[in-house]
């Protein structure tokens, strides 16, 4: 009796959003997902500025994630609104949305993206940072006071820095992911050239070395890329917006931008698979984060 071969499964690609207010951990999650580091992390709130896709396929199932700024309703400024723009406009066209939030914690910043959440698109709620609850008997009744408040179509509890859940949470988006032939080829990670990762990594260091002593009034500038045979030569501008931003970069005898450099150089190093010359320099242009015309000028959506 011959047997015949099982038909081949229907692709299945998507868009999928990946939203909640600052600092729940949506980069190291999206960076969890697609096993690579495309959205720079930091402890410190509003880290990503730019709607960020991340693309991760497995089998028949590609999932291009969507890493969005964390949704700000306390401050104002041309640099938040442009942000929040970013976060409604994603919000528009996906297929599913992750409501990410953290393990234990609700706060206002969290309730005011319900009204947001698409009705047309699968809603999951994602409870993230569970390897630091205290109390797991505490995380029940916690989901379910959130899930009295808004309708979700699933639940599941995570760990993005512990990789815990995460297969689970793709099964659950997959479920919303519409039928469709890929955007992009199976060894893609993001849609963002190489560039504009490397200046992200760039401000990346600048968020977790400075600390609090640099307020947001910085971003960074490709200015230069030069790729040689076994070499690639890059030259960086740091952007601030004060005078007295320059030395704080800089720090004693220049070693604080010696760090920042150095350790940038090596991530983007092995980003490309290439050894890296990494020049920056710092330049100020005062009120650039207040002016939504210098944002646009400097590639913020």
């Amino acid at each position: 009796m011959s047997s015949s071969a099982n038909p081949p499964a229907s692709s299945r690609c998507g868009f999928v959003a990946i939203v909640g207010r600052p600092n729940v951990g949506k980069s190291t999650l999206l960076n969890a997902l697609i096993g690579a580091k495309v959205s720079i992390v930091s402890r410190k709130a509003q880290t990503t500025r730019h709607r960020i896709h991340g693309v991760f396929t497995r089998g028949a199932e590609q999932f291009v994630f969507v890493d969005t700024p964390g949704f700000q309703s306390r401050h104002g400024g041309a640099m938040n609104r442009m942000m929040n723009r970013v976060v409604t406009q994603a919000l528009a066209d996906v297929d599913v949305v992750v409501h990410v939030v953290e393990a234990g914690k609700w706060s206002e910043g969290d309730a005011n993206l319900l009204p947001l959440l698409p009705s047309r698109a699968r809603r999951i709620l994602a409870v993230n940072k569970t390897d630091l609850l205290k109390d797991r008997d505490a995380l029940f009744p916690y989901v379910a006071r959130i899930a009295a408040l808004h309708p979700y179509d699933a639940v599941v509890p995570v760990s993005a820095a512990k990789s815990r859940q995460l297969d689970h949470l793709l099964d659950e988006i997959a479920k919303g992911l519409p039928e469709g032939e890929p955007m992009f080829e199976e060894d893609t990670l993001t849609d963002r050239p190489v560039r504009f990762i490397a200046g992200e990594l760039i401000r990346e260091k600048i968020f977790r070395l400075v600390g609090d002593e640099l307020p947001y009034g910085s971003t960074v500038v490709i200015e230069q890329w030069e790729e040689k045979p076994r070499l690639v030569r890059i030259a960086a501008c740091v952007i601030v917006d004060r005078d007295s931003h320059r030395p704080i970069l800089l720090g004693a005898g220049g070693e604080r931008m010696k760090r920042i450099a150095s350790e940038a150089r090596q991530d983007i190093a092995k980003l490309i698979d290439t050894p890296v010359h990494l020049e920056i320099y710092v330049k100020v242009r005062k009120g650039w984060a207040e002016r939504e015309s210098a944002l646009r000028d400097l590639g913020y959506e």
